[in-house]
């Protein structure tokens, strides 16, 4: 399998039993048996027509910044379009492939003069995995301004989605139950002013670094905000914040991040988010559940 490939494809970057923890922004996870970095939506076509031929097991991660693979890695081919970062702007429509950074995104929308997507300008992800999973911030979502998305299906298929396709609800979108890669995606803005634009996002960008742990590897934002309550807070009121197991900790920051702080692995912080859950269910009857996303094989 991984001679086979990275035979056929001599013009793809294809790493070999690749540690994930290179990657994913808590610097855990195990291995993936094979990584490979297409540069434009046709080698990605072609890597995923090929594994449906050769039956090869594959999946695709955005930027990994709010995902936990597990100690066990990740087997057949993994997928990464962080080579695929072209922004266009054409009127009020932005355009951005799914490699593209979301923050880098953000500026290229300030350089047009163009308002609607400050939200976002301190989200670390890719624009795939933030319209994957509706990512939000302060008061905005990417279903406030998503306008389309081209998808490449698992039988080799590219098909575009509007936003009444994508069924947007908080954190979720249809293409969460597809076997399917976000390729590129649109996004309608507005005419505004440069200034203004910008100090929104400067002062958005200001918050984040005052609250949020930054300075050490996590994977953001743990738990979805459960109704009518704040995760943080639960944590807090719980008693929990600071608690370590064994290299992870709940920030001392924010409650609601689960930082490494000594060598954590995925074990470690996957053990802690079930001792999270079940405290709070126990304390105040209230369900978290994750944000993040929780791939791979146990160890």
């Amino acid at each position: 399998m991984n001679n086979e490939l990275k035979e056929r494809f001599p013009e793809i970057a294809i790493l070999v039993e690749e540690p994930l923890t290179n990657y994913t922004f808590t610097k855990t996870g195990g291995t993936a048996d094979l990584l490979a970095f297409p540069k434009n939506a046709e080698e990605t076509k072609a890597l995923v027509d090929a594994c449906r031929e050769l039956a090869i097991p594959w999946m695709v991660l955005g930027n990994a910044s709010n995902l936990i693979v597990k100690d066990g890695g990740i087997r057949g081919l993994v997928i990464m379009l962080t080579d695929m970062t072209e922004v266009t702007v054409e009127g009020n429509l932005v355009t951005a492939e799914a490699g593209a950074k979301l923050i880098d995104t953000t500026y290229v929308a300030l350089d047009a003069d163009l308002t609607g997507f400050e939200f976002a300008c301190g989200i670390p992800g890719s624009i795939g995995g933030a319209v994957f999973m509706n990512a939000g911030a302060y008061d905005g979502e990417i279903s406030d301004i998503f306008e389309s998305c081209d998808l490449l299906l698992a039988s080799g298929e590219i098909k575009t989605l509007t936003k009444e396709d994508m069924a947007f609800s908080y954190r979720h979108t249809a293409v969460q139950d597809m076997k399917a890669i976000i390729l590129r995606a649109r996004f309608r803005l507005a005419p505004g002013d440069h200034e203004q634009i910008g100090k929104r996002m400067t002062e958005l960008t200001d918050l984040r670094l005052l609250k949020q742990p930054l300075e050490y590897p996590s994977c953001g934002s743990v738990f979805k905000r459960p109704k009518g309550h704040f995760t943080g807070k639960l944590i807090q009121d719980a008693g929990l914040q600071g608690l370590k197991w064994g290299g992870a900790q709940i920030s001392e920051k924010h409650a609601g991040f689960i930082v490494n702080v000594d060598n954590a692995t995925a074990t470690d912080y996957l053990e802690l988010i079930a001792h999270i859950q079940a405290v709070i269910k126990e304390k105040f009857d209230v369900t978290l559940e994750t944000e993040v996303r929780i791939i791979g094989e146990e160890a």
